[in-house]
């Protein structure tokens, strides 16, 4: 006598089961062509006005084409990290902060011991004091900033530690200098505005024309005393191709050794460099 209630029940739910799955599986493909039509936002909408299942939809504001190239997006960081870091503390880091400290400390040694500044204070007609050696040092610093900001948390607190290092090493050279306390505090001021408004003025150059970065270049490196169009041209043509050069680098290699090997500033064809060797084949295509 139970069975025949108990079986109505079991085929009443299986009909009703089998509607349901009907029913969203058609819903399902209508808001897939809406999406496509109406964007990701407005198509999950629309899909919860036809009763599809969108508990799991993951809405963004842009479609992804699978033919097209991800790009890199900045580095997502929790709550506690982002408090952390705003209280002055270093977050956890993808690599050993000591031997980011160290590759960060070899970057800088890649700019002040690497450089001929020969060649700079003679082709530039700069003077050959602690000033024009900041000007140049200060150049290049900058040119390894804007590599290594590319690189996530890893690569800012490496900017970071290379900024500091900068700064003792100013210091350490006004000492040996004879420079007076008084006289080394006011020139580290100074050296500090002249620092930060180079970061401003040669982060416009790069991205824009060749003369907003020979006004730059004008401005902090040659102190608006340049009257030679040739050395403008010449320094234009330097960070150029050193830009080039070091975003060709690897950014792990960078934030593990920090060695960078700098072009030199007069060589014959700069754009050899990042000309990609090409194989040659014989006369009969082998």
């Amino acid at each position: 006598m139970y069975r025949q209630p108990l079986q109505a029940a079991i085929r009443t739910a299986s009909r009703a089961a089998s509607r349901a799955a009907r029913g969203a599986a058609h819903g399902a493909a209508h808001g897939k062509a809406a999406l496509q039509e109406a964007g990701s936002s407005g198509a999950a909408q629309h899909l919860k006005r036809q009763g599809a299942p969108c508990q799991r939809l993951h809405t963004t504001t842009q479609l992804c084409n699978v033919k097209e190239t991800r790009q890199n997006t900045e580095e997502e960081v929790g709550v506690l990290t982002k408090l952390i870091e705003a209280m002055g503390f270093t977050g956890p880091l993808k690599y050993n902060k000591w031997k980011i400290k160290i590759a960060a400390l070899r970057m800088y040694t890649c700019c002040v011991e690497r450089i001929n500044y020969d060649d700079f204070f003679e082709k530039c007609s700069l003077p050959d004091t602690l000033n024009s050696w900041f000007l140049v040092a200060q150049l290049h610093v900058w040119m390894c900033l804007v590599r290594m900001r590319q690189e996530g948390r890893e690569g800012k607190y490496m900017c970071q530690f290379m900024v500091h290092s900068m700064w003792e090493d100013v210091e350490q050279r006004s000492k040996i200098m004879g420079i007076d306390a008084i006289q080394r505090k006011e020139g580290m001021r100074a050296m500090t505005e002249m620092f930060y408004a180079a970061l401003f003025g040669y982060d416009e150059g790069i991205l824009s024309d060749d003369s907003v970065l020979a006004a730059a270049l004008w401005r902090n490196l040659f102190n608006s005393e340049c009257e030679d169009p040739e050395q403008l041209e010449l320094m234009v043509g330097y960070v150029r191709k050193q830009m080039q050069y070091v975003d060709s680098l690897d950014g792990d290699d960078l934030i593990l050794t920090g060695e960078v090997k700098w072009r030199p500033l007069v060589e014959q064809n700069a754009q050899s460099i990042l000309k990609v060797a090409t194989p040659t084949y014989n006369d009969t295509g082998l």
